[in-house]
């Protein structure tokens, strides 16, 4: 949400230097109101198109600022088959979960549901590698079940207390 605000400025300020470019341009005066009420209308615009597209998984090839990303923890998946994986991350780095959307493969929803799968048996987590990656290695899975946690280490038993007993005389007979 705060590439957002970052987003509405770059455009605002574009938006600035066209209306002052209109304004001191040898043109006629319609021909300057035109330019800067297009303005006007155009940055409550770009605002509405920018904050409806945050509702919107975005493509995993569109992710630029988080790209580097080693892992991301799976919060829900949805596939709907011959047109996406749709994916809700947590990556690291990212303080807001992420919506997001895979290009179809059978193979990766066959993964995502099996690790959804063991995730649920362990009641752990799904976790993803390398998110915004288009790997051809076939030998690591792109989705799998963290193991469950360790347990506790168990702390060690006391032995249980040696009572003293006195050594027996040697030289005296009872």
């Amino acid at each position: 949400m705060t590439e957002l605000v970052y987003l509405a400025a770059v455009a605002a300020g574009l938006a600035g230097l066209l209306a002052s470019i209109a304004i001191w341009a040898p043109r006629p005066l319609w021909t300057k109101v035109t330019a800067l009420s297009t303005t006007s209308l155009m940055l409550p615009a770009a605002y509405v198109g920018f904050v409806q597209l945050l509702s919107l998984p975005k493509p995993v090839t569109h992710e630029w600022w988080l790209s580097q990303a080693d892992e991301a923890t799976v919060l829900g998946s949805s596939a709907q088959e011959d047109v996406a994986i749709y994916l809700w991350l947590q990556l690291e780095g990212a303080n807001e979960p992420r919506a997001y959307a895979l290009p179809w493969s059978r193979e990766l929803a066959e993964q995502l549901q099996e690790a959804d799968r063991e995730a649920a048996e362990q009641q752990g987590e799904v976790r993803m590698r390398v998110p915004f990656e288009n790997s051809l290695d076939e030998l690591e899975p792109k989705f799998y079940a963290l193991p469950q946690p360790r347990l506790p280490p168990k702390q060690p038993e006391q032995p249980a207390p040696q009572r003293y007993a006195p050594p027996a005389d040697p030289g005296h007979d009872a």
